[in-house]
């Protein structure tokens, strides 16, 4: 075999697959950016209905634009009664995320121009599933809770929203701008695995409906999405600072990870995580259990500095590892934690399906067809010779 064959980028690993005007990784300096805007910036200073336009249309919006895209979302926050009343046939363990995945084909369904591939009837479609995806989650957790769901209020931004619908009760004023700073935050990460799900099926020329039906079940996964709710897990596990030297040694002897700690991409710290702690302590203070803010800086910095005495290398909090403490305090169920990704990823995903569909920064969309190393099954790489059934 050549040497050429035996390199496997195996994950798609530094592999560029195309361009993108729509989001920026910089592992190196730690730097995340969209459409041009550092998220330090974002983060501080617009809502999620900003990030909304400025993934979709490509500018932050002016006054009056963004006044058109609120009532526009507003407008399409209620889901149809049908999708209602299937949503209560199903079993109250479903996992949230199957729930997720099997509404969006339901909405499609009752879009008679679904696949109409427009970027206008793209654009449209964007905002209808960002306005309904968080609909949909908050209707299935009171569904599966015996409880009616809530209609969305108008006079409440996608955040407030969000959590209103959830529990009946409209969130004060630091839960709401903290839910909205998560939306930002959460909204887009370039060329991830469920991104990539998305602009892949988009590549076929599928419509939305499909590309993000996909992009929902790659995030299902527990290795994307589902990473927050397992470094929850770990957190009641540990259950106290006093017990987190113990466990870290016990990952570092069994070859285990600490869950949050590390990032594909960020090699000097996941800008997200720096956001997102201090927003954990403050909910932490005013809920009066510090607990598990405490562990989690605790764990911090004693996987830090474990990691980097035993293994000799470097690792930082990733979005996933404060955000679980946070969504905790914000009385988020931890196997909500993942379709709540989705609820502000559907924003990016959306952005990719209509770049990827009508022509990215090389204006040059295909089909996406990667090749394999075939290398045999129980033959080897040889064929194989048939035989017949009765000599089998």
């Amino acid at each position: 075999m050549e040497d050429s064959k035996k390199i496997i980028n195996t994950g798609l690993r530094g592999v560029t697959v195309a361009s993108t005007r729509i989001s920026h990784v910089d592992g190196e300096a730690g730097k995340l950016i969209y459409r041009g805007f550092p998220i330090f910036d974002l983060s501080d200073k617009t809502s999620y209905e900003e990030i909304v336009h400025l993934l979709l249309y490509e500018s932050l919006p002016t006054e009056q634009q963004l006044i058109n895209l609120n009532k526009r979302l507003t407008d399409q926050r209620k889901v149809p009664e049908k999708l209602i009343a299937a949503l209560k046939t199903q079993p109250e363990d479903a996992l949230p995320m199957d729930i997720l995945q099997a509404a969006v084909p339901m909405l499609a369904a009752g879009d008679s121009n679904a696949a109409e591939l427009t970027i206008d009837n793209s654009q449209r479609i964007a905002e209808s599933l960002i306005a309904k995806i968080a609909t949909i989650v908050a209707a299935w957790h009171r569904i599966r809770n015996n409880l009616d769901p809530i209609a969305p209020d108008p006079s409440l931004n996608h955040a407030a929203n969000f959590l209103y619908m959830m529990t009946g009760q409209k969130p004060d004023e630091t839960m709401a701008r903290f839910f909205d700073t998560c939306l930002v935050l959460h909204a887009e990460h370039s060329f991830n695995a469920s991104t990539f799900s998305a602009r892949q099926i988009a590549s076929t020329r599928a419509h939305m409906y499909a590309a993000v039906a996909g992009a929902v079940g790659s995030l299902s996964g527990e290795l994307h999405g589902g990473a927050n709710t397992r470094v929850m897990q770990m957190l009641q596990k540990i259950n106290s600072v006093d017990a987190i030297d113990d466990y870290i040694r016990q990952v570092l002897e069994t070859g285990g990870k600490l869950m949050g700690l590390g990032h594909a991409v960020y090699k000097t710290g996941d800008p997200r995580a720096r956001i997102l702690a201090p927003m954990s302590k403050k909910l932490g203070e005013l809920s009066g259990n510090t607990k598990w803010y405490d562990m989690s800086i605790a764990l911090e910095e004693k996987g830090k500095k474990a990691f980097k005495e035993k293994k000799g290398i470097d690792i930082y909090p990733n979005v996933d590892f404060y955000s679980a403490s946070l969504y905790h305090y914000m009385g988020i169920p931890m196997d909500l934690f993942t379709p709540v990704f989705a609820v502000s990823r559907i924003a990016g995903w959306t952005a990719h399906v209509i770049e990827e569909q009508f022509g990215g920064a090389d204006a040059k969309p295909v089909l996406y067809r990667p090749a394999s190393d075939y290398v045999g099954d129980y033959c080897g790489p040889a064929e194989c010779e048939f035989v017949p059934m009765e000599k089998r």
